[in-house]
């Protein structure tokens, strides 16, 4: 049996989640916005919610009924208990993120909706570049410093692998904007979302990489006012566990109609 290999240390990431200060969970607050937007569009009411978190405490104040769980490999989550798992920022830190959502599904009940929102591959596009290339310059190599995060066409098939029903993905992008790069690392620190990668460089970077690291950001990306922005892409997954009652797509060829009436025009062959 292969095993998934580990691309985060989880004991690091429990440190960093630990660290981080609640007022500054501004991440969170947006994912939450935008679960929130997504089912005001469900005509629905969800009895049974899950959410799945490493910010636990945050989300079990948004959603008081919801049975909150942290995101350990092995989800405790009962299976087939659910009407809604919400799996909320953290797919993005998981080793094998297709069996989380499995987990997920495995967790809900017939037409029961999973809704996940993380960061997908735009999010900190500009720090990933200065960094990479600042760092190859000065040391003629490269070390893992930003987690890789997914785009948003691979995470969609995420959901049909996982056998949900009516898959979507989409994101939503927002931009902050910093002084420098060290505020932008300060913050990522106080939001629990600095470098948990399991091969990080465990000893001191030059002091001339983030120096030059500094310069390149600011030549390449830097605003009028001289702030660095930071790009943040929130990718919204939802998919539905199958169930009898659901819409099912037509077989090839049982149309009553031809589209070209349907559109009042004449239908023309292609070309042999």
């Amino acid at each position: 049996m292969t095993q998934t290999p580990l691309l985060f240390d989880r004991a690091a990431l429990a440190q960093h989640r630990q660290r981080a200060h609640g007022t500054d969970l501004f991440l969170q607050q947006l994912a939450a916005d935008e679960v929130e937007d997504r089912l005001s569009m469900v005509n629905r009411s969800f009895t049974r919610p899950a959410i799945v978190s490493g910010f636990p405490g945050f989300w079990a104040q948004w959603m008081p009924n919801a049975e909150v769980v942290e995101d350990e490999d092995i989800l405790p989550l009962k299976a087939g208990r659910y009407d809604l798992v919400i799996h909320a920022m953290c797919l993005h830190w998981a080793s094998d993120p297709v069996g989380q959502i499995i987990q997920c599904r495995r967790a809900l009940r017939p037409d029961g909706l999973f809704l996940a929102v993380l960061l997908g591959g735009q999010t900190l596009h500009e720090l990933r570049a200065a960094l990479a290339e600042a760092e190859s310059r000065e040391t003629g190599g490269l070390s893992p410093r930003v987690a890789p995060m997914a785009e948003i066409r691979d995470l969609g098939a995420l959901l049909q692998r996982a056998d949900l029903a009516l898959p979507v993905a989409d994101s939503v992008t927002t931009t902050a904007q910093y002084r420098d790069m060290t505020h932008l690392m300060h913050d990522l620190r106080d939001m629990g979302e600095s470098n948990a990668l399991a091969g990080r460089l465990r000893r001191p970077t030059r002091r001339a990489v983030f120096e030059r690291a500094e310069h390149l950001y600011r030549h390449r990306f830097a605003t009028a006012d001289g702030k660095l922005p930071a790009t943040f892409e929130l990718v919204c997954l939802t998919g539905w566990a199958p169930a009898d009652s659901q819409p099912k797509p037509l077989r090839p060829g049982s149309a009553a109609a031809r589209l070209a009436d349907a559109l009042n025009t004449t239908e023309t062959k292609l070309p042999d």
